[in-house]
This record gives structure tokens, C-alpha cells and sequence, in this order.
């Protein structure tokens, strides 16, 4: 008896530490590929994995055997997203692009036949027939069914977007459209229609489309189906079928002039859980953010000046009411429909599968984007050999764990999903997304104080802008790249807003502790990267300008005796204080993109002196990925012993970056090299971050990352605290009931909605719920509530008058259902209703 009472006595201990414990649950991460997904599902069942990381088709989870499917544990999330990236050079009249000695018309240059393309192409189908019903159609970059997007879903409605398309419609507007191109005396006798096919200068007309053939399943038959609808309106399809490294490499990275493709089968993951959608907007939409065709300078890129304008004016917090904001975001989704150069299809309902005998409880999951960082620091695995160990597995078709260089200040750094579901946990940002609501929410840095205050003025030229009204203190400080200073802002100055920030420091993982100085010298390096200050700046990059100069919203900042920092910055977000508090936090980040990477400032030092100075080994180095030089990759061998190089020259230089100056000795940027140097001699890699878990190690030729959890006594997060943080209950739309209505009587409407635990996944009826209705009609939107049924377990019911509906045209109308239980994300459904 007493035996047992010590048994139980010591487990219970044991699991007391693991929830006590800084850092993670589990103490140690591997991660490694599998290249057939199959096999990765197969593993996981058996046990030879504990998660496949990787999201699969609805398809090819339903095709599971029974037995192999009661061993999973699934995560069903409509994470994964389809568009077609297409190449509109010249994007203007004649439309024909010479390369070479010779010249191609482009029919994609036509924005009438990219426009004809969302009704030549019928997503039903592909939903239906290719995704097995495991997905939905979309329209737009926001995932359909998630809050906050149905107005955006409106844009596309109105103009008339359906599931089914319209082949004929397509057919017909494209003809037309080529034809008004034939009439053009520059294209006169040269374009012609000829049997199928259009010809120009006696050659049928082609369009080049990359096909991702390593999604064989999925994207390939996608291309191929739309391929097959291209050529019924009279273009020819060259079908490219590629791996996704040769794809990603000439639509995202190529010059368009060189005319390699015309489209390219995109799939996106989410990203994240948002409530608010504009950054959405700005990376998908947006020529600036560099994410449409073109990108480098140096390149033809695709424009879009309202777009622009719009987009940097909402990113940016430039804006006075809800209203604004909505209109604003509106109107980006309209123009954005319109120009047609990114195309979005389908969004996938993914599976993520786990095995589900070696988790004590499910993980942290992004209710919008599936499995991501916050599963690893919640995973909670069963012990082996006194050790919490969790394996996980990637799907890579080449048999390689990620693409692009592990860059932590370019903005193609990091660009691949495969790099981020291994750097995302060895980071902590200043402030994050939550995975179950999307809100803004503290994580490095918490803020106080939050205070906004703007009117309306007119410029010199009479246009109206915003002024801030917030008056910032005349000693208040702001770095300037050409004196290499901090400067008194003086007199006079004003901004948006202001927000005090407290900071959960901790150490570096090379063990040095993180302070002021290293939030100082992130921002410093971000001012000094963006502005070109002489001709000869070495210290200024054209790329990182033109990504991170619309984000530029700091203005001033104060370092508080408390070691506290107050911002002050020119950003306003009516919709959430919060959200304008998120913003005003300076970060250790030095990426201009929204990538979760950071690392110590000994190692972006080094990196600025490898592009800025040059090294012995004689490489060329930049923060691009420009075929010219090397882009610095902080786990590259080579590129690992040059930064250890110049580490080694700042130590003997006893060099202290101009930033930090006033806030760090010359004792401790020594330490600070000695420090890198050791880590960098320890673990081969300059990988040196703040977060949960540390790289431990990375084998290339086995494809094998291992990661160890911080457990040094300064980390700020106990292993118990975000699966206790994130634990909530939200609602679920189980059924929506909605007859056809006759508009002499109106009719009912019933909801079926379910209360669930997360991440648990339990369920029961919601009796307590807040459920409304939304009918879009052409002269606005009609809101319902619903009441709950007294004898109906999670009922609800809604009427809808026929005074309300009389006046309207017979046909199908959209109806979207929301529920919520508290302040929670609301649950969506859109369903069609006929009204008769």
C-alpha cells in the first residue's frame, strides 16, 4: 500500500515539474521529411512519427483504411488556399513583349481576359471532383467562413463572381477582348483568329503555365482542368509540370520580362488566426509588398497605385474612422477582382494527423491555419527514458526540409512554410495573433497607456490628411542613419498615438541576457537599412526600403527610468485598442516582413558587415536574393564561418554598433562576441534566438532538425502557461436548415449550434448562444436575430418577413449565419437561399 501511495505520489510529482518547468512541455523536437505522404500518414498511425505536419486533402484522408484512422488524432482545418499567380506584362496596349529578337502577344496583358478567367474556370468543380467536397469555393485572399470576411465576400457577389462560373460568358468576353487587341493598328494582320487558336505572326498564341506536378493529387489536376478550359477560348497552354523549388523560382524570384510563364498553380497556408484581414489584403494584393509579379527593382513589376495607396494608408493605421476602414478595404477587394493577376480558386479543408496514443492532450492549433508554433510549445507527449521527446514530420516532394535562405533581415528570408514550421518556435515576438481568436495579444511586451487622438487638416495642395494630436515630449529620442545617433526629436513634435510597453526580457540563447539595447539596436538597424544616406551608402538596401518604408509608423520613443519604453508613432485602429497597442511595440525583429524570426544583434551585426564590407572568402553577400550575389543564410556553412569571421573582428576591434552606444559597454559587446563565437562552435549554426526552443542541431545530409527546449531560469513562460492561456470555449454552426422561401409569406429559418471546448474539441448543444443572420440583397444587407428553441437542445430559429423579401427578384441570395457565446471569434457559415 505504501508502495503504491509512493508510485502515485512520484508521477504525480513528475507531472507536476513537466507543467512547472521553464520553457515547453516536451524537452526535445525532431523534425524530418518524408517525400511520399502517404507513407508520412502511415508512420504517424504506426508510431514511427508522432505528427505529420503537413495538412492533406480531404480526398486522401477519407481514403484511409478504418483501422489506420481510429490511431489518428485529427485537426480539420480550412487552412489551405489555391490561386493562380498570373503574368500581365505589359499590362497595356498593344500588349506584346519583345525578348530577344522576338516579339509575343501576351493575351494575359488583356485585364478583360484575366477578368473572364473567374467565370471560365468552374470552382464547384474543382471542389467537388478534385478536393472530394472537402473545401469550398473562393474569391477572394480571405478564407471564406472566417470572421470578419464576409464583407469581402459581398465585393465579389455584387459582381456577380459564382461557384459555377459561366463558360460561355468567359469564352464569349475573352474573344472580344482579343479581338479589340487585333483591331489595334499595331496588332492589325498580326493577331488573328485561325481554327482553335489565336495566332500572332503566323504562331498559335501561348501561354506558359506552371503546374506543381509534385502535388499530384491536388494542383496538377487543377492546372490541367484549367489548361483544358484556357484553350476552349482559342489560347494555347504550354503546360509546365514542375517541382515546387523550379516553379517558386520563376514566378516568385524571375523577371517577368523574360517571359518564363503566364501562370503558376499558387497554394498558400494561412499563415495565421485573424480577426482583422487588411495585412491579408497588402500581402496578397499590394505591388509594393512585393508579392506580385516582379518584386526586385530591378525588375518589370506589376502596378497598382490605388491599390498602393489604399493598402499602405489601412497597414499603416492612416485612417480616422470604421468607416474609412471598411471603405478603404472594400475597394482594394474590388480593384483587386478586377485587375485578376491573383486568382484565388479554392480554399482546402486540411487534415493534420497525429498519433493518437502518444499525447496526453491535443495541441494548440490555429482555428484559421491549422497546426503552427503554438502546437510544439503545447504539444504534451508521453515519456520515453525520463524524456518528453516529440518527432515531427514534413511532406517534401525533393526530400529537403525547406528552400529559401534562413535569412533574418531580407525580406525573402524564411519564405518557405517548411523553414517557418522550424524557426517559428525558436522565436518569441513582442506581441502575436492569438491561434484561437486572432486578436492582438502580449507575448515579449505588454502595453499600457494606450491613447489615440487625430483630426482631419488639408495639406498645402488642399488634400485632406490625418495629424496627430498626441504632443511628443521635446526629449524624447529618435535614431538618425547619417549622424550614426540618437537625436532629441525637440519641440513641437506630434503624433497618432502613444502606448507604454513592459518587457519580459530574458536571455539570448547563447545565454547573454537580452535588455533596452537590443530593442534600441533592432529599431536603429531598421532606420539605417531603409534610408539611403549619399550615394555610397553601403549600410542601405533598395529591396528592404521599399517593404519596410509604408510600415515606418515610429515617430519617438522614451526610455522610462523603470526600464520601461513609451512609443509614439502615427497609427490608429478605431476598431481595437489593442490592436493599436500591438503596433506601437518595438521588437527584436529586424525583418521588415511579417516573418516570426528574430535573432541577437551580435549576428545582424555581422551580417551588415558581410554585405556592407565584403569578406576574406571573397563572397558577395546581400540581403536579396539577387542572382548577382549570395544571400546570407545564417545555418549555410560558408556563410556561417564568414559571420564567425567577422564576430572574431568585431571582438579584437572591441566594436560597439553606433545604437547601442549609449546603453552598452565595451565589455559587453565583447562578451557578446565571445558568446556567439562559442554557440557558433557548439552548434555549427548562427541561429541564436530568444524563444522556447533552441536549434540544437541541423544534419543536411539526413534532413534531421533537432530542437532542445530552454530551460534557463530566465525564460518568462512556465510550460503550463499558454495551454492554460489558450484554453476556451467558442461555438460551432453543426446545421443550417433553410428552406425555400416564397415571398408572399417569408419563412423560418433553423440553426443548429454546438458550444466547443479548445483545444479539447468536445462538444454539447449551446443553449446560451447569440446567433444572427445576414441576407445580402442588391439594396443592402437585412440582419436577423434568432431565439432559441425551449425544447430543442442548441436550436435556434429566425424569421424572415415577407415584408422584408417582397420586393425582391426570384433566385438564390446569400445568407451567412454568425454565433458566438461571448467576445470569442463568432462562427460562420454562408449558405445559399432561394427565394421563390
Amino acid at each position: 500500500m505504501r508502495f503504491c501511495f509512493l508510485l502515485v505520489l512520484g508521477l504525480l510529482w513528475g507531472a507536476l515539474a513537466y507543467t512547472q518547468q521553464n520553457g515547453p512541455i516536451v524537452d526535445k523536437v525532431y523534425i524530418d521529411v518524408r517525400m511520399n505522404e502517404g507513407i508520412a500518414l502511415m508512420d504517424t498511425a504506426n508510431g514511427r512519427t508522432d505528427v505529420f505536419f503537413t495538412g492533406i486533402a480531404g480526398s486522401q484522408y477519407k481514403a484511409l483504411p478504418a483501422e489506420v484512422k481510429a490511431k489518428l488524432d485529427i485537426y480539420a482545418v480550412p487552412s489551405g488556399t489555391w490561386s493562380l499567380l498570373i503574368n500581365p506584362i505589359p499590362n497595356e496596349a498593344p500588349y506584346t513583349w519583345t525578348v530577344g529578337e522576338k516579339t509575343y502577344f501576351n493575351p494575359l496583358a488583356l485585364q478583360k481576359v484575366r477578368y473572364a478567367l473567374n467565370w471560365l474556370i468552374n470552382r464547384r468543380y474543382i471542389v467537388n471532383e478534385i478536393l472530394s467536397g472537402a473545401g469550398d469555393p473562393m474569391f477572394t485572399a480571405l478564407t471564406p467562413g472566417q470572421p470578419g470576411t464576409y464583407r469581402y465576400a459581398m465585393v465579389a457577389a455584387k459582381l456577380g463572381f459564382s461557384a459555377q462560373g459561366n463558360e460561355n460568358k468567359a469564352i464569349g468576353d475573352i474573344t472580344a477582348a482579343i479581338q479589340e487587341a487585333a483591331d489595334l493598328p499595331q496588332n492589325k494582320g498580326k493577331l488573328v483568329k485561325s481554327d482553335k487558336f489565336w495566332h500572332y505572326n503566323n504562331e498559335p498564341v501561348t501561354v506558359k503555365f506552371l503546374i506543381r506536378v509534385d502535388d499530384p493529387e491536388g494542383r496538377m489536376r487543377e492546372g490541367r482542368y484549367i489548361a483544358d478550359q484556357i484553350e476552349k477560348a482559342g489560347i494555347q497552354v504550354e503546360r509546365l509540370e514542375w517541382d515546387r523549388s523550379k516553379c517558386i523560382k520563376i514566378s516568385h524570384y524571375g523577371n517577368p520580362a523574360d517571359l518564363q510563364w503566364h501562370l503558376y498553380t499558387e497554394a498558400w497556408g494561412a499563415g495565421t488566426t485573424r480577426a482583422y484581414w487588411d495585412i491579408v489584403l497588402a500581402q496578397m494584393y499590394a505591388p509594393w509588398y512585393r508579392n506580385m509579379p516582379g518584386g526586385d527593382p530591378s525588375f518589370w513589376n506589376y502596378r497598382q497605385e490605388e491599390i498602393d495607396r489604399l493598402s499602405k494608408k489601412i497597414y499603416n493605421g492612416n485612417f480616422l474612422t470604421e468607416d474609412e476602414y471598411w471603405q478603404a478595404n472594400l475597394r482594394i477587394t474590388e480593384l483587386a477582382l478586377k485587375e485578376s493577376v491573383r486568382i484565388y480558386i479554392v480554399v482546402q479543408q486540411q487534415y493534420y494527423a497525429t498519433n493518437k496514443d502518444r499525447f496526453n492532450s491535443r495541441m494548440t492549433y490555429g482555428v484559421g491555419d491549422g497546426l503552427n508554433n503554438w502546437s510544439v510549445i503545447t504539444a504534451d507527449v508521453k515519456p520515453e527514458n525520463g524524456q518528453k521527446v516529440l518527432r515531427i514530420t514534413q511532406y517534401s516532394a525533393k526530400g529537403a526540409l525547406f528552400m529559401s535562405a534562413w535569412d533574418p533581415v531580407g525580406v525573402n528570408g524564411f519564405a518557405d512554410t517548411y523553414s517557418r514550421a522550424i524557426s517559428d518556435p525558436l522565436c518569441d515576438m513582442t506581441t502575436f495573433e492569438a491561434p484561437n481568436s486572432g486578436l492582438d495579444t502580449p507575448w515579449r511586451s505588454a502595453w499600457s497607456n494606450v491613447n489615440s487622438k487625430i483630426t482631419l487638416d488639408k495639406d498645402a495642395q488642399g488634400n485632406e490628411i490625418l495629424v496627430g494630436q498626441i504632443p511628443i515630449p521635446a526629449d524624447a529620442i529618435i535614431y538618425d542613419s547619417k549622424s550614426k545617433t540618437w537625436q532629441k526629436v525637440g519641440e513641437g513634435k506630434k503624433s497618432f498615438s502613444t502606448a507604454t510597453y513592459t518587457y519580459k526580457f530574458g536571455k539570448w540563447h547563447h545565454g547573454r541576457p537580452i535588455g533596452i539595447a537590443d530593442v534600441l539596436y533592432a529599431t536603429a538597424f531598421g532606420v539605417e537599412w531603409m534610408n539611403k544616406d549619399g550615394e555610397n551608402d553601403k549600410y542601405y538596401e533598395a529591396n528592404y526600403e521599399k517593404v519596410a518604408r509604408p510600415q515606418d509608423i515610429i515617430r519617438a520613443m522614451v526610455v522610462n527610468p523603470d526600464n520601461t519604453i513609451t512609443t509614439y508613432f502615427d497609427y490608429n485602429f478605431p476598431l481595437s485598442p489593442d490592436r493599436t497597442g500591438a503596433q506601437g511595440a518595438l521588437t527584436l525583429r529586424t525583418m521588415p516582413v511579417g516573418v516570426m524570426v528574430c535573432v541577437s544583434w551580435e549576428i545582424v551585426e555581422a551580417l551588415a558587415k558581410l554585405v556592407a564590407e565584403g569578406v576574406e572568402s571573397g563572397t558577395a553577400y546581400s540581403f536579396t536574393s539577387d542572382q548577382a550575389f549570395t544571400e546570407v543564410d545564417i545555418i549555410n556553412p560558408k556563410c556561417v564561418a564568414d559571420i564567425r569571421a567577422k564576430l572574431v573582428a568585431m571582438k579584437n576591434a572591441k566594436h560597439v554598433p553606433d545604437a547601442m552606444k549609449p546603453y552598452m559597454s565595451v565589455e559587453d559587446a565583447v562578451a557578446g562576441y565571445d558568446a556567439a563565437i562559442a554557440f557558433i562552435d557548439k552548434h555549427k549554426h548562427a541561429f541564436i534566438s530568444n524563444g522556447p526552443f533552441i536549434l540544437e542541431s541541423y544534419d543536411s545530409s539526413k534532413n534531421v532538425v533537432e530542437l532542445v527546449a530552454n530551460r534557463d531560469p530566465s525564460y518568462p513562460f512556465k510550460s503550463n502557461y499558454w495551454p492554460e492561456k489558450f484554453k476556451s470555449v467558442r461555438t460551432r454552426i453543426d446545421n443550417v436548415n433553410a428552406p425555400m422561401i416564397r415571398k408572399a409569406k417569408g419563412g423560418k429559418i433553423q440553426i443548429v449550434v454546438s458550444a466547443v471546448e479548445y483545444p479539447a474539441d468536445t462538444s454539447k448543444p449551446a443553449e446560451t448562444a447569440s446567433v444572427r443572420l445576414i441576407l445580402s440583397t442588391p439594396g443592402g444587407e437585412k440582419t436577423y436575430g434568432a431565439e432559441k428553441i425551449a425544447d430543442k437542445p442548441g436550436v435556434y430559429e429566425a424569421n424572415i418577413p415577407a415584408e422584408d423579401i417582397k420586393e425582391l427578384k426570384s433566385g438564390s441570395y446569400q445568407l451567412l449565419i454568425e454565433s458566438q457565446l461571448f467576445q470569442e471569434a463568432p462562427a460562420i457559415e454562408t449558405v445559399s437561399l432561394v427565394i421563390l
